[in-house]
């Protein structure tokens, strides 16, 4: 995708129905972003910020809390088309969340949305769920599958 998300018309917005959004960039997992996840958070289990112990493990290496994969969510969706006429959008909730596989670090991850479905709420605001997978590259299993729920706000109405 680009720096500049297109710019698409609210019509069009709701025409991606059943359609694919977009793919985000690939993102680089490091240890200092688990490291600062983990200080945020209060979970400094092992398996994340010891890299000498979590090398012991079947996974060889530190791994991304599943929550932090989880949160990069927002990051990669700033990349998908941004909708005319919007003044904001918020998080409003998951109907489900897979932490299918671990993410090491050092792992190169991305996001894939597809629109399931967009409800008007009111005049002026939508809810919107996106199925989205974060896959890992060079594995066949992804990181997380979610069905993620949006609302969004349209000024003028």
């Amino acid at each position: 995708m680009t720096d500049t998300p297109q710019k698409i018309s609210r019509a069009e917005f709701e025409a991606l129905v059943g359609q694919p959004m977009g793919s985000s960039d690939w993102m680089q997992i490091t240890q200092a972003q688990i490291d600062a996840f983990a200080d945020c958070t209060h979970d400094h289990q092992f398996i994340h910020v010891d890299p000498e112990r979590a090398a012991q493990t079947p996974f060889g290496s530190t791994i991304a809390h599943g929550f932090l994969t989880l949160s990069l969510l927002s990051a990669m969706a700033y990349q998908l088309p941004d909708v005319e006429g919007t003044v904001m959008a918020v998080n409003y909730g998951f109907e489900k969340v897979r932490f299918v596989s671990p993410v090491k670090v050092g792992a190169r991850i991305r996001g894939h949305f597809t629109m399931a479905r967009v409800q008007e709420i009111r005049p002026g605001e939508l809810q919107t769920t996106m199925t989205v997978t974060v896959e890992i590259e060079g594995q066949d299993r992804p990181a997380l599958i979610a069905e993620w729920i949006g609302r969004r706000y349209f000024g003028g109405n």
